[in-house]
């Protein structure tokens, strides 16, 4: 339950043996190749990075089954729940040549079909487009591409106000050589053929401009608007026929779906190798490889590669590299679902503490007394079990359902200490079935009746938690020989919380006259020049509305505790108006479902402030970077 301690690894290899040994090191699952940088270049002299041609092969080939996989889903959509169950496929069958090709002919297939839908697509919009302008044009019968030679024709849009006279006045001012016609007109425009002698074309289009009038163009039709209109309307029909075709063809192929789900698995393992290749240096004889792995491994990875022809070097890395060391945290089963909590804030910074042995316990205790109710608790943990059994969900899934799991067991328990089952759901329940009977759940207290008592009780476990926080920091502090900061820090304040304790118990106050002593003193220690001064004051400031504040925010224990069993008895109180058992049953469910939905999220949210501000605020160091081996973790099936 820490740290997983790491060491450098340095591997000098034989090109020709790089992708066999890149195998055997994914299939061992505990190296982090790093990029090599430019230290040392007269060892690193003549060496080269390799191209990408294979990484962005990878790329493409990850990406083509997953856009099958897309048009699957879209087409010949699986029946499934929230969750799928992964199928297990052998070793031997998960990488077979024939499995590989099977599943690349499929996306290949389905992809060139789902490339051409998008072309169909393209092509219908445009043709409908193309109606679009032609539909005012309908009833002419002139020819779109126009005249030639003594006869000149203009389709275009004038504005309502350009009325019948004024276009009669330039037909008069041309001599009569100009005439027109009316096709259409809509709310805001009059769409007109205008024809004229060739002789006063400019004439005639010049005063046409100045009316308003609009030329339209349709360039690369012949014909008239209706037979055009009439092709378009057939190539539609065309393209549609073609469309419902290529998905019925897709649909299919959902047969492959699963060849496909193996493939897609495969092709993310060749690109989490070929990424780790693109880290590699080399020339054409040899290559060179750096990167990181558990100190607990060594041996066995250079067991693993005794049969290739190759030198490798470990080392403990040094202070100074371990911003750089990525992190692994090492947990048991109770502890091990809190990693996801860890993640979400920042993993810890390596060399330092991992917070999850320590958190577990109050995460876990503070969440059930935030949701404290036996009902809600059971769901809790029988969604856990099954899902984690039907589903074998991995990585963050798994641990969030294991996770889910202990926080019901802790529900469940502090449901049965303030007698909660769906709130006061079976005491309303006997109410209905017999009237004058009362009856209630053994219970050691009420959320309703001792609120003192929990008001007290929450904050009395928050200050066990900062004291915890704070112990945590002193035995960190003292390992780096940080004693006077510790004294001053930790140990002075822990003398002013015993100080206020005795006093509320009438025991004096004169421990509390030393704590306090002691912090005045702390940044006059420590303090230079004017900085003694200043510090006094901010030092009290900060301390004493930090640690009140964190105090506090404990007091939220309480308020989800009292939130959850009032919503979950008013929901009850509701349903029990009908006075009809069924009415009950069905009301009560919905009601507490949506209670239930609501304080699952929000104990989380309150539960992991808790832990990241008032726990981890007092010794936790952040800024851990996430070791990433190359591994055969799969999303689809388990390896088996």
């Amino acid at each position: 339950m820490a740290i997983v301690a790491m060491k450098h690894l340095r591997l000098l290899g034989m090109e020709s043996e790089r992708e066999a040994l890149l195998k055997a090191m994914q299939d061992m699952e505990c190296v982090e190749i790093s990029s090599i940088d430019g230290s040392e270049e007269a060892l690193k002299s003549g060496f080269a990075k390799p191209d990408d041609k294979a990484l962005m092969s990878a790329q493409e080939a990850s990406r083509a089954y997953r856009m099958a996989l897309a048009s699957l889903d879209r087409f010949a959509p699986e029946k499934k729940g929230m969750f799928r169950k992964r199928q297990g496929v052998s070793r031997a069958a998960f990488f077979s040549a024939e499995s590989e090709e099977n599943a690349r002919t499929a996306a290949e297939t389905i992809n060139k079909d789902t490339r051409r839908l998008g072309e169909i697509e393209s092509e219908r919009t445009k043709n409908e487009a193309l109606r679009a302008t032609l539909a005012p044009w309908l009833t002419v019968d002139a020819p779109l591409g126009g005249a030639d030679g003594a006869l000149a024709v203009f389709f275009g849009t004038a504005g309502l106000n350009v009325t019948d006279d004024a276009l009669k006045a330039l037909a008069d001012s041309l001599d009569g050589l100009l005439t027109w016609q009316q096709a259409s007109s809509d709310r805001s425009l009059r769409y007109l053929l205008v024809m004229c002698h060739g002789s006063v074309k400019e004439r005639a289009l010049s005063a046409l401009r100045d009316l308003g009038f609009s030329t339209v163009s349709f360039r690369g039709m012949t014909g008239t608007a209706k037979e055009n209109d009439k092709a378009l309307a057939e190539n539609l029909a065309a393209l549609e026929k073609e469309r419902q075709e290529i998905e019925q063809r897709i649909a299919g192929l959902g047969g492959k779906r699963e060849a496909l789900l193996e493939a897609s698995d495969r092709a993310a393992i060749t690109l989490r190798r070929e990424e780790a290749k693109s880290r590699l240096v080399g020339t054409d004889k040899v290559f060179l490889l750096e990167g990181w792995l558990p100190a607990d491994r060594c041996a066995a990875l250079e067991k693993a590669l005794e049969p290739f022809t190759c030198a490798i070097e470990t080392r403990e890395p040094t202070e100074d590299e371990y911003p750089q060391v990525p992190v692994q945290l090492k947990n048991n089963k109770l502890t091990r679902p809190l990693n996801m909590v860890t993640e979400m804030y920042s993993l810890p910074a390596y060399g330092t503490l991992d917070p999850n042995p320590l958190m577990a316990p109050f995460f876990i205790l503070f969440y059930g007394i935030m949701m404290a109710d036996m009902g809600y608790g059971l769901l809790m943990m029988i969604a856990s079990v099954i899902i984690s059994k039907k589903y074998r969900p991995k990585g963050t899934s798994g641990e969030l359902f294991s996770l889910l799991g202990l926080c019901g067991i802790s529900t469940f328990i502090m449901g049965a200490l303030t007698g909660g089952f769906f709130g006061d759901f079976l005491t309303q329940l006997v109410a209905i079935v017999s009237p004058g009977t009362v009856f209630a759940l053994p219970k050691l207290f009420d959320p309703l009746d001792d609120l003192t008592m929990i008001l007290i009780g929450s904050m009395a476990l928050g200050m066990v938690q900062i004291v915890t926080g704070m112990a945590i920091s002193l035995i960190e502090k003292c390992k780096r020989k940080k004693f006077l900061d510790a004294f001053f820090e930790e140990i002075t304040w822990w003398t002013v919380f015993i100080g206020i304790a005795l006093l509320a118990l009438g025991k004096g106050a004169a421990v509390l006259y030393v704590g306090c002593a002691l912090v005045l003193l702390g940044p006059i220690v420590q303090g230079k020049g004017w900085g003694k001064l200043t510090g006094v004051f901010g030092s009290l400031y900060n301390h004493v509305t930090g640690y009140f504040g964190d105090i506090l925010s404990y007091t939220r224990l309480m308020a989800l505790m009292l939130a959850g069993s009032v919503i979950a008895q008013v929901f009850n109180m509701l349903a029990a108006m009908p006075g009809n058992v069924i009415a009950f049953i069905i009301i009560s469910m919905l009601g507490n479902a949506m209670n239930f939905g609501l304080n699952l999220l929000g104990c989380y949210v309150h539960d992991l402030r808790l832990q990241c501000l008032e726990f981890f605020n007092k010794f936790y160091v952040d800024g851990g970077k996430p070791f990433r081996p190359m591994t055969l973790d799969t999303e689809y099936v388990d390896l088996q």
